[in-house]
């Protein structure tokens, strides 16, 4: 659907994202993600959490699984994606309205917390970005680094031989090393 606003939210997992299968055979997820504010007193001036905002979240195909296998309960995450508001009946009989993320990106976040992050297996290139071997001694970032002896690492970050240089330090020509300020 067209319209839903794009938001972008920080929150807690509220629980493990749950992997489903549809009957056609396709993946999703399901997760929660709980954003609590903290909200000063300003005549006290202490800090106290706010009223949460609760979201239900969605994505769909490899992304799930990518999601279900990366993503835990408690974990600090933002997540980007189409608000979608519906409304039901609970089991006690009250009209309720739950709002929804159709989930466009999410990722850990790294305030409080590091992450490992590895390159799934992709069906082809994405973004443009190439899977070239790095030079010798090169890290992924173009850096001389302790990448062992002649180990080669993929730089997703590397100009594919699509004109100037196939460094990792070259990042698509245009840029130069002179500072603007």
């Amino acid at each position: 659907m067209a319209g839903e606003p794009l938001i972008t939210v920080v929150g807690n997992l509220v629980a493990d994202p749950e992997p489903r299968v549809s009957q056609a055979g396709k993946s999703w997820v399901t997760f929660r993600i709980a954003s609590t504010p903290r909200v000063r007193d300003r005549q006290s001036g202490d800090w106290s959490d706010g009223e949460p905002l609760w979201l239900g979240c969605r994505a769909y195909g490899e992304y799930a699984d990518n999601i279900a296998a990366s993503l835990t309960k408690g974990m600090r995450v933002i997540v980007q994606g189409r608000l979608t508001q519906r409304s039901y009946t609970d089991n006690q009989g009250q009209q309720r309205t739950s709002l929804d993320l159709e989930v466009e990106e999410v990722g850990p976040s790294l305030r409080f917390a590091t992450a490992q992050v590895t390159r799934g297996q992709s069906r082809g290139q994405v973004g443009g970005f190439g899977g070239g071997n790095q030079p010798q001694g090169q890290s992924s970032w173009g850096r001389s680094g302790s990448s062992g002896g002649g180990q080669q690492q993929d730089n997703p970050w590397a100009n594919s031989g699509q004109g100037g240089s196939s460094s990792g330090g070259d990042f698509g020509g245009g840029f130069d090393d002179e500072q603007p300020f």
